[in-house]
Order: C-alpha cells, then sequence, then structure tokens
C-alpha cells in the first residue's frame, strides 16, 4: 500500500519513519517534509504545502494513495479530513468540528465545563469587552491564551497583574494575528504536566504509551513556553490507578461528549494534563493529533505496525486490538535554531549527522532542508535526538551523545530534558 504523511516537522519524519517499517507498505510520501524525511529507505518528499489540501487530495487521487495521515493541526482545523472523505479517499485524523477541541481554546474551555471535566477556572474576552479589572482581581500567576492556532507558543504565564494586562492587550491587538482575536484568562494550575494520547474513533478507544514534555525553552522549566524542547516516554507519574483516572475522567467524558455535540471523534487525541497534588488530572488543552515532540520517543518505543492500527480505527475494530511496546524507555532531545521561540536564524550548515548515526538512538528532523550537498537548518526545532533504555536516565544518556555528535551556530537545547523521571 502507499501511505501520504502530511506535514514537514519531527513528527512527521517520526510517522514516516515507521510506516515505512511496516511490510505492507510499498512506499511513503510526505508534503512537504524535509532534509531527514528524504533520506529514509520507501520514504520521498512531495512539494507540496501542508495546508494546501486540494492539491494533497489530487496527489492522493493521481498516485491511488491508500491511506493519508495528518500530522500538523492547521490542515485539520482546516478540513482536510472533511474533504478527502468527500472524494472517498482514506484519511486518518478529526473532522473539522471535532477538530475545534485544538482549533478554538474559547470553545475547549466551554466544552469543558459543559462535560464537566477538570480543568482550571477561566474568562473569555474580546477586544470589545476586555475587562482589566478582572484580570487584576485574580490571585497570580495567570495565564494568558490566544484562542487560535499560534504554533505552540500562544500561552504566556504572567508574574505580574501588569505583565498579565499587557499580554492580554498584545494578543487582543493583533501579536497572534487572527488567533488573539479571543483570548482565555486562566487560573494557574501548580502539578506535574503529563501528556496523555489515545486513538479513537468514536467510543472505542485505545491508550498510547504515556509520556512528559518540556515546555519551556530553558533547563528548570524556566525561560519562554515553546512548542517543546523535548519529552520521554513513560511517565512514571502515571501510576495503573492515574490511567484509570484519566479514562474515567477525562478521555471518556470527552469522547462520550464530542458525541453527543453530534461531532464523533476519529484519530489521535492528545490530552495535556496538569496533574494535581491529589491526584486530579486537570485538561490544560487538546491537540487533535500526535504531539510534537512526543511522537518521536513513543514511536520509538511501539513495536506494533502504526498501519494496522489507524486501520483498526477507521475499520471501527480498535476493542481487543493489541499494541506491543518496547519495555525500555525513550527520550528525545530538541535541538532548536538560536532565537527560538521568537525571531530565529536559518540556512545554518550542520555537521556531525553521519557521526551521529553510527551512533546508537535516532536523530529525527524537524526544521531541515539539503542545500547541495549540506543540510542546513530550515525551522526553529531543528532535530530530535532520540536515545533508548533500560531507565530515563540510560535513554537520557544516549539522547545527549546523539545532540554532543551535532553541531551548529548558536545551537541551543536543554540540559535537563528527563530531570523530573530521574527525580521519580
Amino acid at each position: 500500500m502507499k501511505v501520504l504523511i502530511v506535514g514537514g516537522g519531527g513528527r512527521e519524519h517520526a510517522l514516516a519513519w515507521k510506516c515505512a517499517s511496516s511490510p505492507r507498505v510499498q512506499h511513503v510520501y510526505v508534503a512537504p517534509g524535509n532534509a531527514g524525511t528524504a533520506s529514509e529507505p520507501k520514504v520521498s518528499n512531495v512539494e507540496i504545502a501542508a495546508d494546501e489540501i486540494e492539491a494533497l487530495l489530487q496527489f492522493a487521487i493521481a498516485e491511488d494513495i491508500d491511506l493519508t495521515i495528518v500530522g500538523p493541526e492547521g490542515p485539520l482545523v482546516a478540513g482536510i479530513v472533511d474533504r478527502f472523505v468527500a472524494a472517498n479517499r482514506r484519511c486518518f485524523g478529526p473532522s473539522r468540528k471535532a477538530a475545534r477541541l485544538e482549533g478554538s481554546k474559547a470553545f475547549t474551555k466551554d466544552f469543558l465545563t459543559r462535560h464537566r471535566i477538570p480543568t482550571a477556572s477561566f474568562a473569555t474576552f474580546t477586544a470589545a469587552n476586555f475587562d482589566e479589572q478582572y484580570v487584576r482581581a485574580q490571585r497570580l500567576p495567570l495565564v494568558v491564551k490566544a484562542d487560535g492556532l499560534a504554533a505552540g507558543k500562544g500561552v504566556v504565564i504572567c508574574d505580574s497583574h501588569e505583565s498579565a494586562v499587557a499580554t492580554a492587550r498584545a494578543m487582543l491587538g493583533g501579536s497572534f494575528g487572527a488567533a488573539g482575536n479571543t483570548i482565555v484568562i486562566e487560573e494557574f494550575l501548580r502539578g506535574e504536566e503529563v501528556s496523555f494520547i489515545v486513538v479513537a474513533n468514536d467510543q472505542q478507544v485505545i491508550a498510547l504509551a504515556t509520556s512528559q514534555d518540556h515546555k519551556r525553552r530553558d533547563d528548570g522549566d524556566k525561560g519562554p513556553n515553546t512548542g517543546g524542547m523535548g519529552a520521554y516516554s513513560p511517565a512514571p507519574l502515571v501510576t495503573p490507578q492515574l490511567h484509570q483516572r484519566i479514562m474515567r475522567e477525562v478521555i471518556e467524558p470527552t469522547l462520550s461528549g464530542l458525541r453527543l455535540d453530534g461531532n464523533p471523534y476519529l484519530g489521535f487525541l492528545y490530552a495535556g494534563l496538569m496533574i494535581a497534588a491529589d491526584g486530579t488530572p486537570n485538561v490544560l488543552e487538546f491537540n487533535c493529533r500526535f504531539g510534537d515532540p512526543e511522537t518521536q520517543p513513543i514511536l520509538m518505543r511501539l513495536q506494533s505496525d502504526l498501519i494496522e492500527l489507524c486501520e483498526a480505527a477507521l475499520a471501527g475494530t480498535l476493542e481487543g486490538h493489541e499494541i506491543r511496546w518496547d519495555t525500555r524507555a525513550a527520550l528525545g532531545v530538541v535541538m532548536a535554531a538560536g532565537g527560538y521561540p521568537d525571531a530565529f536564524r536559518k540556512g545554518d550548515p550542520i555537521t556531525g549527522l553521519e557521526a551521529a548515526a553510527a551512533l546508537p538512538g535516532k536523530v529525527f528532523h524537524g526544521g531541515t532542508r539539503r542545500e547541495g550537498s549540506q543540510i542546513v537548518t530550515a525551522g526553529g526545532r531543528v532535530l530530535c535526538a532520540v536515545g533508548l533504555g533500560s531507565s530515563v536516565r540510560d535513554a537520557q544518556l544516549q539522547a545527549y551523545n546523539l545532540v554532543h555528535a551535532i553541531h551548529w551556530n548558536l545551537v541551543q537545547y536543554r540540559l535537563d530534558i528527563g530531570y523530573r523521571a530521574i527525580e521519580h
């Protein structure tokens, strides 16, 4: 069979690599892909942007693609699945209406409240009704969120009322474009954050391996929020008891709520959760796709055929479908361009990739492109180096061995990915 992966980041490199490992797959196309996907066996890039839905559909028809898997959120929120299904092409992901769980934070907060799913207290504002006095009356710190898609950067934690008001006014004034036309101001929750990803078809659901992301740019969870600077799997915090509670209090009522609202869910569903001291799994956000960088370590541990899993979901036969996992831990370290998550450099030559390829582990490409014989930086999060080990510490050592083999001008990365798991 032939598979199309939509997107060009580290998540899509991991998806393409994993799909290509299936004996059932003849070839994997990635649109637009990156320098890493172009170098994988049985994989080639297609020069179509992830948001060019009509061009992607025409390519899928012309190449007789058997299955399309959508990586990033933008095409899902724009309705790529609806368009493919209307043309009788199999496309793995939620409908446009179901993808509002990620496309609108205000929609999601209202959804969580209506369906009594635990989350932080909040208020929603536009420029027309913004209430500065409300902000100044709230306990610090405060979280200010742009309602729409902002590439994982539309969340700002504010330690003073002045910065919260200034951040809110900047968002409402266009600092995140249309994504900030509406904002959510939210209670700051304390606890430990985990990523809980499932595969779902309406009420049928299978949980994937647990993982934990590191959103802040700098060591010790300091600095600005990013799309994610590293992740590991499994997350020791998620005990069997907590796993059951997350399924019972978050995943199952979310899928039931979507069904009641007339928007049954199909695809990967990612719940970003803050686990409170009493074990309450509060929803911080939903993503309607695999996370990045969580995908990379999770797929390194997945021993089952990803294609078979997606097809079981599409066929409605998830119940009883078993997934096999490598018992070892996996840990991924994101190597980012200088300046990220703000304005960042592009075009810096990357050295050491061949040396890293000879080491244990795997380097997934995110923001890279090939210029002649040279691979250069082309995005904010450039690479994700993933190690495997009998413990998180062992996986961490393997991942950083890969990191230390690779260089470019002003590369930045955290030195402490996995520290919470090691403390556990």
